[in-house]
């Protein structure tokens, strides 16, 4: 053992830190982060303050782990430190710097916890993912409010028709999952036994839906019921399966399904009943084929679609009139008399909170290209490179961060939908450079890391918090405490818009709140929305 590792035992990472100058503290934090802080205050960028947010985006366990930020701190060793630390990962010590650029570390190895403790940092403890069972029991007051039990016996008398495919609609904060898991209770109980298949297109929703089943099969079962989970890694026997539940991923089922024929088939012999999530989406090609065969190799099978809003398109009535063929033009919908929308019954009963919708003009730094306009007039959705050039816009990032900071003043829950990932990340770090507590959630978010940043979120407090978040938290995301919302992103979808909305409107009935605002930045030449009754309606003549 050489004299450097007797020696030097460890180099806190602190220290590590402090030794950084402003070109790498800047690398680290992110050069678009750097800009826009130092346009806002130039006072910002300072090295403490550097370190300081550094650390706030990023752990000291997060810097260690990614390669290139690695690299970066490592090349600030002294030279007998960088030879003891190689030494320690068992590499050549003549030339330690490139040895140590090289480094390949795996998660959790025994060199990746060396490489902690030689920073003074504890090692993290490898734990076992946490599996969920794929089958797991559910044992027997999960009450409906007047309009939820009106749609219930409403779909169960069209799924009791000659044509059983039904389309329940209502907005989000209504309870369509709980009003439909009465009729998938309902369908259990009638029939022993059975299987009821609820699709979802993401684990969240997966996850989501398999929760709420528990809680509502305790309160309205007859029996001891089993809960099959089928999506992500999951595996399922399907010769196993009789009696039960499954809540299976629309990617997995439909890939099974081609590889193979007869566990597709023995699934659509016992399934009495499908649920699908989202169902606008239901006509797209790959799915199409997957709830035909599951619904119609069958007569008496019935189709439940949930959704917010019962179309794929605001501005192409044929796709529309596709979907609505497809489910039988049956629509079930709440109709309260006295009430010209359902939606101004659910604010004015509490359900919902009421909306404040309020738009910001974005003018833009550098107008967009001829060839960007091209493209924004001849795509069905804003273009990736439109998005960019929004998310880079430095004049309108700074009415971003200008109007979060005016409605934290007085609201605690606050989400903006970013126009990108790299939109997301770059918001959530200029605010927490201003001292509020803001994090980014994005695809590429681990999910651990993604529950932890949510859970924060909801946790009860009046200090403000802010997500930035960028394709992940439209659908599957439930934070009744949210009561304003930014929505950052421009989109031609009148789906994607009712969604991103949703997520702040939960009102006093719900455990959310009162009002809500709604802020959208309209940029010129781009569409907007701005109103949800006239969203909620604006597909009824395809379905009439």
């Amino acid at each position: 053992m050489s004299q450097a590792t007797i020696t030097i035992q460890r180099v806190p990472f602190n220290e590590l830190l402090t030794r950084c100058d402003d070109e790498t503290l800047q690398e680290l934090v992110g050069q678009p982060a750097v800009r826009l802080l130092n346009i806002l205050d130039p006072q910002l960028i300072t090295l403490s303050n550097l370190r300081r947010i550094c650390l706030q985006i990023n752990s000291p366990y997060t810097l260690l782990k990614n390669p290139e930020t690695r690299c970066k701190l490592l090349e600030k060793l002294r030279p007998e430190e960088s030879v003891a630390l190689a030494e320690l990962m068992d590499k050549n010590i003549c030339e330690p710097y490139v040895a140590l650029r090289d480094l390949r570390i795996r998660k959790n190895s025994s060199r990746e916890q060396k490489l902690f403790r030689f920073f003074g940092l504890t090692p993290l403890e490898t734990k076992q993912e946490s599996t969920t069972p794929i089958v797991e029991s559910a044992t027997t007051a999960y009450g409906l409010f007047d309009h939820q039990r009106q749609a219930q016996r409403k779909v169960q008398s069209l799924l009791s028709g000659t044509q059983p495919r039904v389309m329940l609609h209502m907005p989000t904060g209504a309870g369509k999952t709980r009003t439909a898991l009465h009729v998938v209770a309902t369908k259990l109980r009638q029939k022993e036994p059975s299987l009821v298949v609820w699709l979802a297109y993401s684990e969240e929703l997966c996850e989501q839906a398999a929760i709420e089943f528990q809680e509502a099969w305790s309160h309205l079962g007859d029996r001891k019921i089993d809960l099959y989970r089928f999506w992500g890694d999951n595996t399922i026997d399907i010769n196993q399966i009789q009696d039960g539940f499954m809540v299976a991923g629309l990617s997995k089922t439909y890939k099974r399904a081609q590889s193979d024929g007869d566990f597709f088939a023995r699934l659509a012999d016992r399934t009495s009943l499908i649920i699908i999530d989202e169902a606008h989406q239901a006509i797209a090609e790959t799915y199409r084929f997957l709830l035909d065969y599951l619904v119609e190799r069958h007569s008496e099978t019935g189709l439940l679609g949930l959704t917010a809003t019962p179309g794929r398109t605001w501005n192409d009535p044929s796709i529309d009139e596709e979907l609505a063929n497809f489910f039988q033009r049956q629509k079930v919908t709440l109709r309260v008399p006295g009430y010209d929308n359902p939606v101004d019954y659910l604010i004015a009963k509490g359900y919902l909170a009421k909306p404040l919708f309020k738009s910001l003009t974005s003018r833009l730094g550098e107008p967009f290209t001829t060839e960007q306009v091209h493209a924004l007039t001849s795509s069905l959705e804003i273009p990736e490179a439109i998005l960019r050039h929004l998310a880079e816009d430095e004049k309108r990032n700074m009415i971003i961060i200008d109007t979060v900071e005016n409605l934290i003043q007085h609201h605690t829950r606050l989400i903006i939908f970013a126009a990108t990932v790299a939109h997301a990340n770059l918001l959530a770090v200029v605010l927490q450079a201003r001292g509020h507590k803001a994090e980014s959630i994005t695809a590429s978010t681990p999910r651990d890391e993604r529950h932890k940043i949510i859970t924060h979120f909801k946790n009860e407090g009046p200090e403000p918090k802010i997500l930035c978040n960028y394709g992940v938290l439209t659908t599957g995301f439930d934070a009744p405490k949210t009561s304003a919302a930014i929505i950052a992103r421009p989109t031609k979808s009148l789906v994607l818009y009712s969604q991103m909305i949703g997520r702040a409107l939960r009102g006093p009935l719900a455990g959310g709140n009162e009002q809500a605002e709604i802020l959208t930045i309209v940029d010129r030449d781009l569409p907007g929305f701005g109103n949800m009754s006239e969203a909620f309606q604006n597909w009824e003549d395809v379905w009439e």
